[in-house]
């Protein structure tokens, strides 16, 4: 472990991603997630790699798809419209079987929106994004160290199960600076031989990389072999954070990235003052952990959504939750970010 180095999110997810192996970056550029771009235009060249800016978000993502193809670890990163144009290319990957790291530092949306820091992004990154029967895994940072940590934790992720990972962090934690340390050596990296294309030293056949099956029995049978690989990450997979759970408290709320830290100043406030609130933190957002918040809910009178939108994961809380207790959901658009006492606030209204 190295020394801590104050860097910006962008920066720091981009040097771990080099540490943790990745030499071909493609990309084009948007706020807020510029200074990753920029950095790796810096520093692939010192250790042997490609950065390469596209002339648009369609080629870089299939500029991904290639690399991948021919084993190497490769990435792209964008922000929210910029990944709406990548999905055409992620559902190839994700249909090829195909091992890629994407990273969106969301916007302010719909349309071309503003470069102020949101969530709206979650029905897209949750839900496939693109056309036809898909998921990607997705992970979501609260802050600089863990979206630094998760580069090369997505790749092994994707390398594990041959599948795009997603990268889900905001505005905020792109342009905000903390101390990170990185790995010096992040381990060995997965055998290609048995994903990548062509003919390598003792291999006997070249390996077909594909996502058009005309036969509709074909295409049944390799979405459901993909289907069964969904299904073995959802049960291994799932990540979340307990915070004050286990203090009996009335209210359980569910957030996640940069609202989630806010949330946490919220909750430790209020405890100071004698009042229980508990947090689930999602880490992955897909596969989502249901079990996890349903077993909190069970505890509480109420549970509560804060989210930097106008309620999207709250469909997957109410999901998690069913009966149990009654749910709600404190959303905001725009790019307006929670503040600690609007959400002590908000809560202490709950607690009455």
């Amino acid at each position: 472990m190295g020394e801590k180095i104050l860097m910006k999110g962008n920066e720091a997810v981009a040097e771990a991603a080099i540490r943790a192996g990745c030499r071909h970056y493609f990309a084009y550029p948007i706020t807020p997630q510029n200074e990753l771009i920029e950095y790796m235009a810096k520093r692939m060249p010192q250790v042997g790699g490609t950065c390469l800016q596209a002339e648009s978000e369609v080629a870089a993502i299939n500029m991904v798809l290639g690399a991948a193809a021919c084993g190497v670890r490769a990435m792209t990163s964008s922000s929210s419209p910029g990944i709406s144009l990548k999905q055409e290319g992620i559902s190839y990957i994700a249909a090829c079987r195909l091992p890629a790291v994407i990273i969106n530092v969301q916007r302010g949306g719909p349309g071309l929106g503003n470069i102020a820091p949101m969530q709206c992004d979650y029905f897209q990154a949750t839900r496939g994004g693109g056309h036809g029967d898909y998921y990607t895994p997705v992970l979501a940072p609260s802050s600089v160290q863990e979206f630094a940590d998760m580069a090369p934790e997505a790749f092994d992720l994707a390398e594990k199960y041959l599948t795009p990972v997603l990268i889900f962090a905001d505005g905020l934690l792109g342009q905000m600076m903390e101390p990170v340390t990185f790995e010096d050596d992040y381990g060995p990296q997965s055998d290609k031989s048995g994903w990548s294309l062509g003919c390598r030293k003792g291999r006997k056949n070249n390996h077909i990389i594909n996502s058009l099956f005309i036969d509709p029995y074909v295409l049944k049978e390799k979405t459901e072999e993909l289907f069964k690989v969904y299904d073995t990450i959802v049960k291994n997979e799932i990540r979340y954070e307990y915070y004050n759970v286990d203090a009996n408290p009335k209210i359980l709320v569910v957030a996640f990235g940069t609202v989630a830290r806010v949330v946490k100043t919220a909750i430790d406030e209020l405890k100071d003052q004698g009042l229980e609130v508990g947090l689930v933190r999602p880490i992955t957002l897909w596969p989502f952990p249901y079990k996890a918040v349903k077993e909190a809910a069970k505890k509480v009178e109420k549970v509560i959504t804060v989210e930097l939108n106008m309620g999207q994961m709250e469909q997957d809380v109410r999901l998690a939750v069913g009966d149990t207790c009654p749910t709600q959901v404190i959303g905001k658009a725009g790019g307006v970010v929670f503040t600690p006492m609007e959400v002590i606030s908000m809560l202490k209204e709950n607690l009455a």
